[in-house]
């Protein structure tokens, strides 16, 4: 009777088991389902397009411009939106909203536009030039800009300076403090966690390993930043001067005078930007509306001056007789280069590589623009990308690189096949250098009673990250470097037309802003990705052609798993972040900066080529 009644619970048990795996499985298909076509419904919302006859373009952008979207930024949107937060955090796309203000610019039914950018967080400066360019092309045309905000920031400002007239609240302000490099220096912590650095690197100014082994700048790294920083500065006040009529000494006063004249204005942000001709008008927002009704006309239904917001306003689809033109491709390479398939916010050395193959096969693909926005990365994963560069030059297919706000380091690495290379005056690039990091615990281990022993047919093969790294490991890691390094200094010399020695007097990690880089024969033109496209048509002899843009689309698999856990680890604190006021939002981001790349280091030969600096605060 005992063991029928145990085979009865043991069938009873086994039932239930499937009937729970049943029941979970038949649950979460319901629950991706809803959450696909939740998805699906937002996307057509955004999509979706409605406008007035007549009336402005309103380019109302919140959060950051980026070359290349990320392949999770919808959903990433889509969870801020669901949790609650007040500001949209996203990302957009530089090469739309450049596409829209010049689409904008010829359509009737725009007659001006509106810059609300209260929420926009940010861009590189190239990134800001080339929009800045767009809008000067829409105001040349004859069609006012109108700038109006409760204060502007940076970033804000630089964009709003190319309005016809500028409106800034009673109490607002606009904030220009300048640019600033901060990283975080981890030597003391290191230290009192017993934790064993070890460092491999070639190049005096090759400052991405310092986080480890100092507790503050060094000497060489501070001199080769404050260059660069200085020029992205100077670039910054002369392009808003230049928009704004005015000297750069109104623009941006030392501050004992800045000081002097906000005592003469009683402490008044607002009257001292009206002072200094940063600002047009102090305007409340029910005097500036009523100067848009005036200007736009009213819409009645909506009870609000006519216009289209930038999010709403859709680019038209080119004619289907240009599917029979030739191709330009257009591949980014955006975020740290890592090794395997891309990542959000991330180079995959696997999926980039397949891109550049994949278009070297095309046959209606005639040239190739590789768009540059990177820090670099992983030596292994550059070194795939780059291979396939030289295979496209090989095939006879032109590759002119586009740099965005940086392509230093591995960034740079990538670009040497390319037959031309365009650079923003603002691009911070070289950086040309190599590091390896291998951190051990032995001693943290040994303090807590944890001991590591046993025998290997060799020292090398005892390397582990356990006990300290055996002499004869450490000594070929290092000269692995320095050939890594050899490698860099060859690979550019060749490219550039140089001798190894002219290259390395150049190099050792040293970051070059665009004009600097220009100066040194690093790069072959200074100019925007307008003239890299133009180079690349002349290269491939394409009077007509169609741009084709290489879009990373998410998995089934990213949308339906990644996502979810995602939205729970990742999008709640970033929401939390974006509450927080505009001072300690930049800590939060200067403390999520390195973590973020050094996190992924995954080159199978600790090998490096990362430029730490160049993520520079606008």
């Amino acid at each position: 009777m005992r063991a029928l009644w145990q085979i009865f619970a043991t069938i009873f048990k086994f039932s239930w088991r499937v009937i729970n795996f049943i029941r979970q499985a038949v649950c979460n298909l319901i629950f991706f389902l809803v959450l696909l076509i939740g998805f699906a419904l937002y996307m057509q919302v955004q999509d979706s397009t409605i406008q007035p006859e007549k009336g402005a373009l309103l380019v109302n952008l919140s959060g950051t411009v980026v070359d290349s979207l990320s392949s999770d930024s919808k959903l990433r949107q889509l969870g801020q939106e669901l949790i609650g937060s007040n500001k949209d955090v996203q990302e957009n796309s530089l090469f739309d909203i450049v596409k829209q203000i010049r689409q904008a610019k010829d359509d009737d039914k725009i007659s001006g536009m509106v810059l609300s950018l209260s929420n926009f967080i940010g861009a590189d400066q190239p990134s800001l030039r080339y929009i800045g360019k767009a809008l000067k092309e829409f105001r040349d045309s004859g069609k006012p800009i109108y700038a109006i905000g409760d204060s502007y920031t940076q970033g804000q400002y630089y964009l709003a300076s190319f309005a016809n007239k500028i409106y800034l609240s009673p109490q607002g302000s606009v904030l220009l403090t300048g640019i600033s490099t901060n990283n975080l220096y981890y030597k003391s912590l290191l230290d009192k966690l017993k934790v064993t650095t070890n460092i491999f690197r070639v190049g005096t100014y090759k400052s991405a390993v310092e986080p480890f082994i100092r507790d503050n700048m060094s000497p060489e790294a501070r001199q080769s930043d404050s260059r660069w920083v200085n020029t992205l500065w100077s670039n910054y006040m002369t392009d808003v001067a230049a928009n704004r009529h005015i000297s750069i000494a109104e623009l941006y006063p030392e501050p004992a005078r800045l000081i002097q004249q906000l005592k003469a204005s009683d402490g008044d942000t607002a009257a001292f930007a009206l002072k200094n001709k940063l600002v047009d008008e102090i305007s409340s927002r029910s005097t500036v509306e009523k100067m848009l009704k005036e200007t736009f006309g009213w819409d009645q239904q909506n009870k609000n001056y006519n216009f289209i917001s930038i999010y709403n306003y859709q680019i038209t689809t080119p004619d289907l007789e240009k599917a029979k033109l030739p191709e330009i491709a257009v591949i980014f390479a955006n975020g740290a280069i890592v090794d395997g398939p891309e990542m959000p916010g991330m180079v995959g050395g696997d999926t980039t590589a397949k891109q550049l193959r994949a278009a070297r096969l095309n046959d209606k693909i005639k040239a190739i623009i590789l768009r540059v926005n990177s820090p670099g990365g992983s030596v292994t994963a550059s070194e795939m990308i780059r291979s396939e560069v030289q295979a496209l030059k090989e095939a006879g297919k032109p590759v002119v690189v586009s740099m965005g706000g940086m392509a230093a380091s591995g960034g740079y690495w990538i670009s040497t096949p390319a037959d031309y290379i365009v650079s923003s005056p603002s691009t911070l690039t070289g950086s040309i250098g190599i590091f390896g990091v291998i951190n051990t615990f032995e001693n943290s281990l040994d303090a807590i009673g944890v001991h590591t022993d046993g025998v290997s047919t060799s020292p090398l093969a005892d390397a582990t990250i356990t006990k300290a790294l055996p002499p004869q490991f450490s000594e070929m890691m290092q000269l692995t470097i320095e050939n890594g390094y050899k490698t860099f200094i060859n690979l550019v010399a060749k490219s550039r037309h140089k001798t190894p020695a002219e290259v390395d007097s150049i190099a050792q990690g040293r970051v070059w802003i665009g004009s600097d880089a220009k100066a040194n024969g690093l790069v072959d033109q200074l100019g925007d990705f307008d003239d890299a496209i133009k180079k690349a048509a002349e290269l491939a002899k394409l009077k007509d052609y169609e741009i084709k843009w290489t879009v990373t689309e998410p998995t089934v698999r990213e949308i339906l798993l990644g996502q979810v856990s995602a939205s729970v680890n990742a999008l709640l604190p970033e929401a939390m972040k974006i509450e927080l006021p505009a001072p300690l939002r930049q800590v939060a981001e200067d403390i999520n900066k390195q973590p973020g790349f050094f996190g992924n280091m995954n080159d199978p030969g600790y090998r490096y080529i990362y430029c730490l600096s160049c993520s520079y605060t606008q």
